[in-house]
């Protein structure tokens, strides 16, 4: 049994031996071992740019919704749903006969006041006379010049009349306050609508220019404004680029024009608009894509990935002191990531040096060396 036990012995040794010469000098970290080496970097101020995101809405300079002043069945459709109309031409029209028939009587109505309106005048203008002769009296003259003074009065309100009929038949031609292009169109002819519908005939757009809404959170703007100066620093803020819905990049370049003056209390941000032009009609009202906003830093703090390590939803990197032992420290990064980088706000300054591979092997306080091809 002694003979066994001290051959399971010397085997164990000389695989330890073996293992430890096997590392060629890169052995097992511990009291009197040899210190593993692992490749550092000294982190350095280096410049950096970046595009932020921002999901964003896309809309005509001006959309409007088309709706009727009169009521009436629709008898002709003049344009289609993406028809390029130009400001006055007629998008559909509403059963002329019935206000044409009004227009009439409004017009004869006029006549007869008119007609009535001068029979009281000279009625007004021989009883006049006829008092100042001494013929009738005061009350019978006062009684003329009320009649004329109640037909003029008359005349007012059918001329008034007359121009409702008027503005009323126009309305049965529906036309378009703008240039731009047509939307959906939900009624078709034989369809009854009202000013009253709640849903509008259509929708014509302004597509020569369109705006592009987005939010950025309240430190975001404050932060832009710091970085390019809070007086009037929207005038000052690069081209931004819009990525469509498709992942494609729009081929021309947008500026950020206005910002709200409010922020919203309950996501803590503000809506701004970028516009773009839209010279082919790429782009389209109700469409979505994400604006980039180019960002530069020239003294960025920039650490590998793979240098850090995760506790807790907290990230740390090993920091190799002047003992040549390692010490995990915290680090704060931006949201921004290239998928290789990160860029530190916190933790770690220029001149430090940090582990960047093996990170999961470390314990804070092991020495290690530096790999010499570092």
């Amino acid at each position: 049994m002694k003979s066994i036990r001290f051959s399971i012995r010397t085997v164990a040794y000389a695989t330890l031996c073996a293992t430890l010469f096997s590392c060629g000098g890169k052995g097992m970290q511990g009291q009197g071992g040899f210190a593993r080496e692992y490749h550092v970097q000294t982190l350095e101020p280096s410049g950096m740019e970046w595009y932020s995101n921002y999901p964003a809405a896309i809309k005509g300079k001006q959309d409007i919704a088309i709706r009727p002043n009169v009521s009436g069945f629709i008898t002709e459709l003049c344009v289609d749903e993406g028809s390029l109309v130009k400001k006055g031409d007629v998008l559909f029209v509403i059963d002329t006969i019935p206000y044409k028939a009004a227009l009439k009587i409004a017009e004869a109505n006029v006549e007869v006041a008119k007609s009535a309106t001068e029979t009281a005048r000279l009625t007004a203008e021989n009883k006049q006379e006829l008092y100042r002769k001494g013929i009738i009296s005061e009350y019978e003259m006062q009684m003329a010049q009320n009649s004329y003074a109640s037909a003029k009065a008359q005349l007012a309100e059918a001329e008034a009349q007359l121009v409702n009929a008027r503005n009323n038949d126009s309305f049965t031609r529906v036309t378009s306050p703008l240039t731009g292009v047509v939307g959906e169109i939900p009624f078709r002819v034989g369809s009854l609508v009202s000013p009253s519908t709640a849903t509008p005939l259509t929708t014509v757009s302004d597509n020569s220019e369109m705006y592009v809404y987005f939010s950025m959170t309240e430190r975001q703007i404050l932060e832009m404004a710091n970085q390019y100066g809070a007086n009037n620093f929207l005038s000052k803020l690069p081209a931004v680029s819009l990525r469509l819905s498709d992942g494609s990049i729009y081929p021309l370049k947008g500026k950020i024009e206005t910002v709200s003056g409010i922020i919203d209390a309950q996501t803590g941000s503000s809506v701004m608009r970028a516009t773009f032009k839209n010279p082919d009609k790429l782009l389209r009202s109700g469409g979505s894509g994400v604006i980039m906003i180019p960002m530069k830093n020239d003294a960025a703090i920039l650490i590998p990935q793979k240098a850090t390590f995760e506790i807790q939803d907290k990230k740390f990197v090993y920091v190799l002191t002047d003992s040549s032992t390692v010490k995990s420290t915290e680090v704060g990064i931006s949201a921004i990531d290239n998928g290789k980088e990160y860029m530190v706000t916190s933790g770690v300054k220029a001149g430090d040096r940090i582990v960047i591979e093996g990170v999961n092997t470390l314990k804070d306080g092991i020495a290690i060396k530096v790999a010499a091809n570092n």
